[in-house]
């Protein structure tokens, strides 16, 4: 096992971003808000900081091929500068949102684990593995493409009971942003994570990602592509019963 080795500058400059980030959003964007939305609406805001450049700096990450490694990447490929860098960026962005879950809802224990999972698989890929970031950040994509539609709908769902334009948006976004979500991460998703359980049972990793390692990765993955199809789906019934009943009082 590798021993963690924390010699770079971007992991605590992103850690400050985020943390600049909550508190413009806690103190000046929110700040009117009742004391739980403007928790939960800060925490919509750095989730939004994070997750369409995160996309788009993965996206870079994997298309930028290096000297070193002129072959396609493969699930077990060494992580590479910019993989890095992305990796460092998410750890950052969910070690803030974490904080924030601790302090304001201690008892949301679905989130704090989810993040507490994915700090695990980004950190031991990092820090300790230095191998298989090409697998997370396609993941990565595939988890934050869809940010932008759910904070923005999330946002306008706090505030539709008592503005009029938040609840058009709430309701305007919600058939497009349930079937997106439902496409990515209900079949891509999946697919995807197929592919890399084929790849890691077949042990095509080798010596490059331990056993220990591919295996709770998988777990921790499996389990949350479960857990957004559930969610997803709780969704969808809601939305059926809100438009039947819609139709009922038309």
């Amino acid at each position: 096992m590798g021993i963690p080795s924390f010699q770079t500058l971007t992991l605590p400059t992103f850690f400050f971003f985020f943390v600049s980030s909550y508190l413009l959003a806690y103190f000046r964007i929110f700040h009117n808000w009742d004391p739980k939305h403007r928790a939960e609406a800060s925490s919509c805001f750095i989730s939004l900081t994070h997750g369409t450049p995160a996309v788009f700096m993965a996206i870079h990450a994997l298309t930028t091929h290096t000297t070193k490694s002129p072959s396609p990447p493969t699930f077990s490929s060494p992580n590479t500068f910019l993989h890095n860098t992305v990796l460092e960026f998410s750890i950052s962005y969910f070690s803030i949102d974490l904080l924030h879950y601790l302090i304001f809802f201690p008892n949301d224990t679905l989130f704090i684990l989810h993040h507490l999972a994915t700090l695990y698989v980004f950190f031991t890929c990092r820090f300790i593995v230095h191998h298989g970031s090409f697998a997370l950040l396609v993941l990565l994509i595939l988890a934050e493409i869809t940010s932008f539609c759910q904070n923005v709908w999330t946002l306008a769902g706090y505030r539709k009971a008592d503005l009029p334009v938040a609840g058009k948006v709430f309701d305007l976004m919600s058939l497009p942003f349930f079937a997106f979500y439902t496409i990515v991460r209900g079949i891509i998703g999946p697919l995807f994570v197929y592919k890399m359980g084929v790849f890691y049972i077949n042990q095509m990793a080798g010596d490059s990602i331990p056993v220990w390692a591919w295996v709770s990765w998988m777990i921790v993955i499996v389990t949350a592509i479960l857990i957004s199809i559930v969610w997803v789906f709780d969704h969808w019934i809601d939305w059926f019963k809100r438009r039947k009943a819609m139709s009922k009082l038309a």
